[in-house]
């Protein structure tokens, strides 16, 4: 192809909540008349920033032109739940464990948290925004108890580290009682993503990179030796083009239909005043993700990070329009007010100030797409529900395959297959909506 036109744009349902919480953003640079620029990236998540970060390395004098659809941290970097995890986690399998060469891929994610760290330090990010904590999966129920075992064995045979929580563990950290153990692994990072995404956007124009926001790509076509690239308010001559767009990789007809757009649902406590926080008990900050992959996935955070505050992640539901709907958000809000109860009696009935949605991308064999889909067009896209280590890697494949350099992130999404053709509609919705809401019975507990 040589001309590619976005059938859709990012659609995001309720707010940004990691970003409101920080306050207000400087006011947007919109892209308002043509220019011209060595690479254009598309996209200023994870991918696309990370990106962009990698081209000043390997290239320090380039032109690059960032375009994001709307506001920094606002779509799904601003949506994600913060957990930057070292180790397997597999969304698709019972227990995180996965296939493949489990060390291999722990190494790569390790190389993307120490990429983050060098970001934070370079540019001076807030260091409560990148909180190397580690993270616990908790265990609700025997069958959540056995998932953990079965990881803690597995994590064993790659030489990784876990200690076992036993319940009076579990609540002196989270207050809560609901869980019988917990598996604590030390590698994770939790970020505040509005906050580490802000500080990384601001670093790198500060470096020189050229940032535009609210300048949604409509399309890219090829021109003589250069693409030129559209928004509403102007033009982008590049000599290439890299898509860190996730999910929306799509939307420029590219790999259709071998994409699954998976959405995910949140909500966010009002601050915490001094009576609730007496009531919780617990520690002021810690992840707890599900044992089984489909539970719930709690977090609570502290002034450095915001706010004294609960986050609830729970309910998934596919929409291969790449937009979810406000009934999909009113049941997991419903769903995620019974699982905070469930856990948090002490506070129960507390209304959450923000519920939202947040956009994930996947394919049926769990690969990425990142790779050159033409000459001067690369993609970093695709994090199979691990958006932000997995995102930052493939931003810097992207970034590399782009200035022609090769690396041990570059080889290993080389050689990734082509993902895999998804079932033909109605029955790829329907049939994918009614085994997320067995696996979420299933795991409700969790």
């Amino acid at each position: 192809m040589s001309a590619y036109s976005a059938r859709t744009l990012p659609v995001h349902r309720g707010p940004a909540a990691w970003s409101a919480i920080l306050g207000a953003q400087p006011p947007a640079q919109k892209l308002d008349r043509d220019q011209t620029a060595d690479f254009v990236i598309v996209g200023a998540g994870f991918a696309g920033l990370s990106a962009a970060r990698r081209l000043k390395q390997l290239q320090p004098e380039a032109r690059i032109v960032v375009l994001e659809a709307g506001r920094v941290a606002e779509g799904a970097a601003g949506r994600n739940s913060g957990f930057m995890i070292d180790l397997p986690h597999d969304l698709a399998s019972v227990d995180y464990a996965g296939t493949g060469d489990g060390k291999a891929m722990v190494a790569l994610n390790r190389q993307a948290i120490a990429f983050a760290r060098s970001a934070v330090e370079q540019y001076q990010i807030n260091p409560n925004f990148f909180d190397p904590a580690g993270k616990v999966n908790g265990a609700a129920s025997a069958a959540g108890q056995a998932h953990n075992l079965s990881y803690a064995k597995h994590l064993e045979t790659l030489g990784e580290a876990s200690e076992m929580l036993d319940p009076q563990q579990m609540h002196d950290l989270t207050g809560s009682k609901h869980y019988r153990s917990g598996l604590y692994t030390p590698g994770t990072v939790m970020l505040q993503p509005a906050g580490y995404i802000r500080g990384l956007a601001a670093g790198l124009v500060a470096a020189g990179v050229a940032l535009f926001e609210n300048s949604a790509v409509t399309g890219f076509e090829k021109q003589g030796n250069a693409w030129r690239v559209t928004t509403k308010g102007g033009t982008v001559s590049t000599g290439a083009v890299i898509l860190t767009v996730n999910g929306h990789l799509e939307s420029f007809g590219i790999e259709s239909d071998r994409l699954m757009q998976l959405f995910l649902f949140a909500a966010m406590t009002p601050e915490l005043d001094s009576d609730a926080l007496t009531r919780l008990g617990g520690q002021p900050r810690w992840g707890v993700t599900p044992s089984d992959p489909m539970g719930t996935t709690m977090r609570r955070i502290d002034t450095g990070q915001g706010g004294n505050r609960i986050i609830t992640r729970t309910c998934a539901a596919l929409r291969p329009g790449m937009a979810s709907t406000q009934r999909d958000l009113a049941r997991a809000a419903r769903v995620m007010q019974r699982k905070f109860d469930q856990r948090f009696p002490q506070l129960a009935g507390m209304e959450m100030q923000y519920q939202w949605a947040g956009h994930l991308c996947l394919s049926l064999n769990g690969v990425s797409v990142t790779r050159e889909i033409e000459p001067g067009v690369y993609s970093g896209c695709v994090q199979n529900g691990l958006g932000i280590a997995r995102g930052t890697l493939t931003g810097i494949a992207a970034a590399e395959r782009a200035c022609g350099h090769s690396s041990d992130i570059t080889r290993h999404f080389e050689a990734e297959a082509q993902p895999k053709r998804l079932p033909p509609q109605p029955f790829r919705e329907i049939g994918a909506n009614a085994v997320l809401r067995w696996k979420e019975w299933r795991a409700r507990d969790e």
